[in-house]
């Protein structure tokens, strides 16, 4: 007998919890996202997968009163976003019920299944009826020789684009996950056209962490970077849907540079928002968006063993939800707390004007230097206290920083993918 707050074999759909205040969220207390990686099992061979994806399930993935249980403790923090990824979640045979329990206990609750024959139509009506607020699926590419080439498997474009046009069908809300690297980059015009065909909800543009199978030479330039970032805002501005970035807070500065400098241009001024909401935009399927969400800031994740991790892209435990209490974890370990101190941030980060915003990628600077609490190495930004610091002999120039702390950095270049690489993703 499940010790969990409901037990269902079949709870009644409902309609999805509103999104909660968030002016009443402190980060600090409580997560905006939790992530629960169900399990590392998935048909797919993606070249950049952080879980390391395999055929077979481990037997030591958390159980379906396991997991029953985390949604239960998830539920005492409010009702965050809760979001079953992988691996495949499909691979599970118990992922329905799984849903409908969060559902029925008041989660707002999405997927990220992938993209292969595990996904019929069959089993997003399940999961619709379950109660599933939204399905995010992957889509790397405008044609399926750029995705399957990414994803490993011929065929995985095609089952993507069915399957969402299938849960379109049942009136289930989507969203696209699209990772931004060298493989993908000069088609990212063409994924942009390609987006507002699909009647997605929101676009999530993944910034490569070398961490999993990703490695370093995969990350794009800083430079490349921005330019995605003005494209992903010149989008915003036209779209029927929301576009945020992943693994990229730095976003959320170009973002506020592009509003400011339309005010100056129009001479007016009102605060800003460092978020954006296309034409149209709704948030009828209640997932909503919070502003500032970053590493351990809004954001838990947990692994298919029950690890705690600050993100998924950062794989240093803080505990474990099988032995630790998870909400004791986010709010007082001391690596969940450091991560929300913007004051203990280095380098031209720590010096940044909008490091409240931003922050930076914590997964990405540790990752390339071993320290979560290092600048990070892409972003073209130089903040002004930055410069004059440099400019006193108070600190050393960008080039020169990064060059120490990253072997191979350089600013208009990504790192040599010849090299060996060293860092904290070796398992």
């Amino acid at each position: 007998m499940t010790s969990s707050l409901l037990e269902t074999g079949g709870a009644t759909p409902r309609t999805a919890p509103a999104r909660p205040n968030l002016n009443d969220v402190d980060f600090s207390r409580a997560p905006f996202v939790v992530i629960w990686e169900t399990t590392q099992a998935c048909d797919l061979a993606c070249r950049h997968c952080r879980a390391y994806g395999r055929p077979r399930r481990d037997a030591r993935e958390l159980t379906t009163d396991e997991a029953k249980r985390l949604m239960d403790t998830v539920r005492t923090f409010g009702r965050p976003l809760f979001i079953f990824t992988g691996g495949d979640p499909l691979k599970r045979p118990d992922i329905v019920e799984l849903v409908s329990y969060g559902n029925a206990i008041g989660l707002r609750v999405a997927m990220t299944p992938s993209g292969t024959p595990l996904i019929t139509p069959e089993i997003i009506g399940q999961l619709a009826n379950a109660g599933l607020a939204r399905l995010a699926i992957s889509l790397d590419g405008s044609t399926a020789a750029v995705h399957d080439g990414f994803r490993g498997v011929p065929g995985s474009y095609d089952l993507t684009i069915r399957m969402i046009r299938a849960a379109r069908a049942l009136g289930l809300s989507t969203q696209i996950n699209t990772t931004v690297s060298n493989h993908n980059i000069e088609d990212f015009d063409a994924l942009c056209e390609l987006m507002t065909e699909l009647g997605i909800a929101l676009w999530s543009v993944f910034f490569v962490v070398p961490t999993g199978r990703a490695k370093p030479g995969d990350i794009a330039s800083p430079e490349q970077f921005e330019r995605v970032f003005n494209r992903m805002y010149d989008l915003s501005k036209t779209a029927p849907f929301d576009i945020k970035s992943t693994a990229a807070p730095q976003y959320r500065r170009v973002i506020l540079q592009r509003k400011r400098a339309e005010q100056e241009a129009a001479g007016t001024s009102s605060p800003l928002e460092p978020l954006t909401g296309g034409v149209g935009f709704s948030l009828a399927d209640g997932i909503g968006r919070a502003k500032g969400v970053n590493e351990a800031n809004g954001f838990v994740f947990v692994s298919h063993r029950g690890e705690i991790f600050p993100s998924g892209f950062m794989p240093v435990s803080a505990g474990n939800v099988r032995t630790h209490d998870l909400v004791d974890v986010y709010r007082n370990s001391a690596l969940f707390r450091s991560l929300r101190d913007p004051a203990q941030l280095k380098g031209k980060c720590g010096m940044c004007e909008f490091r409240g915003i931003c922050g930076g990628s914590r997964s990405r600077a540790y990752a390339l230097t071993g320290d979560p609490l290092e600048s990070e190495p892409f972003c073209v930004h130089v903040p002004a206290a930055y410069a004059e610091a440099v400019a006193r002999g108070e600190a050393e120039p960008v080039e020169e920083y990064f060059t120490r702390r990253v072997p191979g950095w350089h600013r208009d270049a990504r790192i040599d993918d010849r090299r060996t690489f060293t860092g904290a993703n070796e398992s």
